[in-house]
């Protein structure tokens, strides 16, 4: 049964989004890959068609969220009949997305909402891990759950429960916001250890720059939130 559409948001990627669209079209049950190429400045977008993927191009960069919204989108007007379930792959994952299936088993099943990828192989991580604790304490505020990876961009989710989430944060705040919000709506998330792999993250300039922007992003996020989680805290003490 076809019933599952891999969507993979990609910028300057053209190194490896072709591995990563190879990989992900060989997972069982996926008949549907959409590359969204947030305003690339190189190959990105011709070497995802060539490996196979339906592309769909920004002209200009407008983030993870605006790009997961637009593959989202793109997979609604192709769906005929039952709306698929939506898979969201990061585009460096290369060979490694062909292990992404586990992360489709329980929505498939029924018995999740949401999954988030736990990654069992990890690669040093250049110093990111304050803004891993920054968002994993804003979930844990918020909802009263511990994610083990919430960062981790590799997740399924239902159509249902990805409207639900709409209109979705901005930049690199998407997965926190997605996690508090699918959450406090009473959707289930779910964690699910996959063998995938990231290309390892550097300690130069530019992934300092990135970090920053990605801190901004759920900082963003969590304050967005914090208002309803004072006012529920509110109401519980009334």
């Amino acid at each position: 049964m076809q019933d599952a559409a891999v969507i993979i948001p990609a910028k300057d990627e053209a190194d490896r989004i072709g591995a990563t669209v190879k990989a992900a079209a060989e997972l069982p049950g996926t008949d549907l890959v959409i590359v969204v190429d947030d305003g690339s400045r190189d190959g990105t977008a011709r070497a995802a068609e060539d490996a196979g993927a339906r592309v769909v191009r920004h002209s200009r960069n407008r983030g993870k969220g605006a790009a997961m919204e637009t593959g989202a989108e793109a997979v609604r007007l192709l769906d005929d009949g039952d709306p698929r379930h939506l898979l969201f792959l990061d585009a460096d994952l290369g060979d490694t997305a062909r292990d992404a299936a586990p992360l489709v088993a329980p929505v498939r099943a029924g018995t999740a909402d949401m999954t988030i990828a736990a990654f069992s192989s990890t690669v040093k991580l250049g110093g990111h891990g304050f803004v891993v604790r920054l968002s994993r304490d804003g979930i844990r505020r918020a909802t009263g759950w511990t994610a083990t990876q919430p960062l981790n961009g590799q997740r399924c989710l239902t159509r249902a429960a990805f409207e639900a989430a709409r209109p979705l944060a901005a930049g690199f705040g998407v997965e926190t916001a997605l996690t508090i919000d699918l959450l406090r709506k009473g959707f289930r998330v779910e964690e699910v250890e996959v063998p995938l792999a990231h290309r390892a993250t550097g300690t130069d300039w530019r992934a300092q720059l990135h970090r920053a922007r990605q801190f901004r992003d759920v900082a963003r996020a969590l304050a967005a939130r914090e208002p309803a989680l004072d006012a529920l805290r509110r109401r519980a003490g009334a």
